[in-house]
């Protein structure tokens, strides 16, 4: 999970509460939340919808409340609905969203299972970490089993990513030309815009000298 600064002020046709997926209003969402869902991390999803972090019931002012409206996939969204009302609000200034929830990244494209875990005891952390354990986990269907197969896979290709310009920047044989360039890199992934950037973050939390070496970059 990562933290979100939403704009102000509200999309201007949430007003008129008619409707809360106008144009206006996916737009500023999509750029508030980097293109991401705020569950699973996927960029660009092809899947969209416009999530009401607290179940709406059909009540109005739940319904076309800015605040109350999150960036999700398709898939995500489904399988939160109404479900999953107690969750970390990574819209919150106050809390640090990305470090409350362990993200250990697949080790292998093939691996069955993500391990998350939640960082305390709190129930909004417990039940977030709950949620997108069973984003990436869930195989009580034919298709969410395979779905969250595809889901690991992209993620470990990202890790992937990660772990090639570690190896460069650690290799005795690289250059300092290539160790910078490596290292700049690394920088690039911590950021919080970057596609499952909480298994990416993790992985460096993980690594202390590193860590030191790039920890301004984790906006």
């Amino acid at each position: 999970m990562f933290n979100v600064i939403r704009s102000a002020p509200a999309p201007a046709s949430l007003a008129k509460n008619k409707s809360w997926t106008a144009p206006d209003v996916i737009e500023a969402l999509r750029r508030d939340f980097s293109d991401k869902c705020y569950i699973c991390e996927t960029k660009d999803p092809l899947s969209l919808n416009v999530e009401h972090f607290d179940a709406h019931q059909g009540d109005p002012l739940k319904m076309f409340d800015w605040n109350n409206l999150f960036f999700s996939c398709g898939r995500c969204n489904n399988l939160k609905r109404h479900l999953f009302n107690n969750l970390i609000n990574c819209t919150n200034h106050a809390i640090d969203a990305f470090r409350l929830i362990k993200h250990h990244p697949p080790l292998t494209p093939f691996s069955a299972t993500v391990i998350i875990e939640p960082s305390d005891d709190d129930p909004k952390t417990i039940e977030t970490a709950n949620l997108i354990r069973k984003v990436f986990n869930e195989d009580n269907t034919g298709n969410k089993a395979v779905t969250a197969t595809y889901l690991r896979k992209r993620v470990f290709r990202r890790y992937a990513k990660l772990v090639e310009q570690m190896n460069i920047y650690e290799s005795e044989d690289s250059l300092p030309a290539e160790k910078a360039h490596s290292l700049e890199k690394i920088r690039n992934l911590m950021s919080r815009n970057q596609e499952y950037s909480a298994f990416l973050r993790w992985a460096i939390l993980d690594s202390p000298e590193l860590l030191e070496l790039v920890k301004d970059s984790m906006d």
